[in-house]
């Protein structure tokens, strides 16, 4: 069964997380939701979420996919936690998908690894880093990074990272469940 650390910090986009992570288990994805912090975490939009476990308790575990959401001041947090920025770049030299949406490609750029590389984010989040080359799409899949516009594509991102891990045939079932 294929395994996906999200991660969440004070001040992250909750639509995001909660949505990754619901359409992720309803594909049968094992999906452990860490905080940076231990206890219970504000979001962006002040909704109140209990992560599994602190990513302290799980830096050691194997996971096949490492997901950032975004919103602010949640992927500053991200930005700002060496933790995140080695987990990121370990995953990514190990061959594993990383994965970031909304203000949180940014994450992915500090860690250098959007370097050359297409993605996309909420409108000028990736404005400082030059080397990145920015596209406008839902969603962008570059080798194993994918990267997605916002809130609003949240759901598409997440079908995506379906379709990654466990193939199409998935992808459609859990998409025809959605009712969109």
């Amino acid at each position: 069964m294929s395994s996906v650390l999200v991660l969440f910090a004070n001040g992250s986009e909750e639509l995001e997380a909660i949505t990754i992570v619901n359409i992720l288990r309803r594909a049968g994805v094992n999906v452990t939701l860490a905080g940076l912090d231990a206890g219970p975490l504000r979001g962006s939009r002040q909704t109140v979420l209990l992560p599994d476990c602190t990513l302290d308790e799980v830096a050691t575990q194997h996971f096949d996919m490492l997901v950032l959401p975004g919103g602010q001041p949640g992927t500053n947090n991200l930005k700002a936690d060496a933790r995140v920025l080695k987990l990121a770049q370990q995953m990514y030299r190990d061959g594993h998908y990383v994965c970031a949406i909304c203000a949180a490609p940014s994450v992915l750029a500090t860690a250098g690894l959007l370097d050359g590389k297409q993605a996309t984010c909420f409108p000028g989040a990736l404005d400082a880093f030059p080397l990145v080359d920015q596209q406008a799409q839902a969603v962008i899949e570059d080798g194993k990074l994918i990267t997605s516009r916002g809130p609003g594509t949240a759901m598409d991102f997440a079908l995506t990272l379906v379709e990654k891990l466990v193939g199409s045939a998935k992808r459609d079932e859990v998409e025809t469940g959605l009712v969109r």
